[in-house]
């Protein structure tokens, strides 16, 4: 078993492999981060370790975009690959003593952290929700070009001008044409996609989610296997993070944030819809707030609930079948 940091950037990937853990011994290269240096990096990996394919782990920090063309790459040779977290590895690091940060120094740390904590190998989503998840992301930028755009109309409105009206006046008929033939686009995409289809109409079965919440939800939660909903509510960021120590330290619980920040904000105005149509969640936020919760924290425990609603009904295959009758009539 051969243990490989790759430290990844947009134009190389600085490539060290842990040779001998025990004495730190290590062996380097760099490629180009480009899809035809793949196959030479692989090869020099094979050469110089005297592994077969399914004995190299390659661990790397998940970059932006940059990554993934190399993870979805190694992966399909039969490569373990691992795609971590850059906090996690950094605060790893910082508790070795480590403090200087190179390239180099970087994929010695992503080698040390894979062979000293060995994390779960990461999961490479379906190719069809990847593809949505794609629709989705380029979506929700058009939808905040839409919005600056406005943004932008009322100012010049405000001003009186007239040519910058005009201008703006055109570029929101085309990011307009544009959401549209996306939103048409995403919904082709569930069409020829059976399972996708019966995934967002058992989402749009619950209160609070809509089209759009369900083509997010769908590819969150089908982009890898969750063991349970608390997990996914914890990989969406939902999770109450508390702060306490002795009698001095008594800070107000906060939601982790970690994860999509897009998915999220989604998530919150879906939430505070959920409290007033959706029965389970509207009694658990009046439950909360009796008892002194404030209403921010009471709404992020909505937003945590839709999520464990969402893959209940996922799991299961079954449309949402309200439980919270009864609670709500004695919130």
């Amino acid at each position: 078993m051969a243990h490989i940091g790759i430290d990844v950037s947009k134009e190389k990937l600085d490539l060290l492999w842990l040779r001998d853990p025990e004495q730190n011994k290590v062996k380097t290269k760099v490629f180009k981060n480009r899809r035809d240096a793949f196959p030479s990096l692989l090869h020099w990996l094979q050469e110089h370790t005297g592994e077969a394919v399914d004995q190299l782990h390659v661990f790397l920090e998940a970059t932006g975009i940059y990554h993934e063309p190399l993870a979805y790459w190694l992966h399909d040779q039969g490569v373990w690959v691992y795609v971590l977290n850059p906090a996690q590895v950094r605060h790893h690091a910082q508790g070795g003593g480590v403090r200087s940060k190179t390239d180099r120094k970087d994929s010695m740390m992503l080698a040390r952290y894979g062979y000293e904590r060995s994390p779960a190998p990461w999961q490479p989503e379906p190719p069809e929700v990847r593809e949505l998840g794609r629709l989705v992301e380029r979506l929700d930028t058009v939808e905040a070009d839409i919005q600056r755009e406005e943004n932008r109309l009322e100012k010049a409105q405000f001003n009186g001008d007239a040519q910058a009206e005009e201008s703006i006046h055109h570029m929101l008929a085309a990011l307009r044409e544009e959401r549209s033939r996306l939103l048409a686009a995403i919904d082709d995409h569930f069409g020829n996609h059976p399972h996708l289809k019966q995934d967002r109409a058992l989402l749009e079965t619950i209160p609070g989610i809509g089209r759009v919440l369900s083509a997010y939800l769908t590819v969150a939660l089908r982009s890898r296997e969750f063991a349970s909903a608390r997990q996914a509510a914890a990989l969406f960021g939902l999770v109450p993070i508390a702060e306490e120590s002795g009698t001095s330290v008594r800070k107000r619980a906060r939601l982790s944030k970690a994860g999509n920040p897009k998915l999220r904000a989604k998530l919150y105005m879906a939430a505070v819809t959920a409290t007033r149509y959706n029965p389970d969640i509207r009694a658990q936020y009046l439950r909360l707030c009796k008892r002194g919760k404030a209403k921010m924290a009471a709404i992020g425990a909505a937003m945590r609930k839709l999520v464990h609603i969402a893959y209940g009904v996922l799991k299961s295959q079954t449309v949402y079948q309200p439980q919270g009758q009864n609670a709500l009539q004695g919130a």
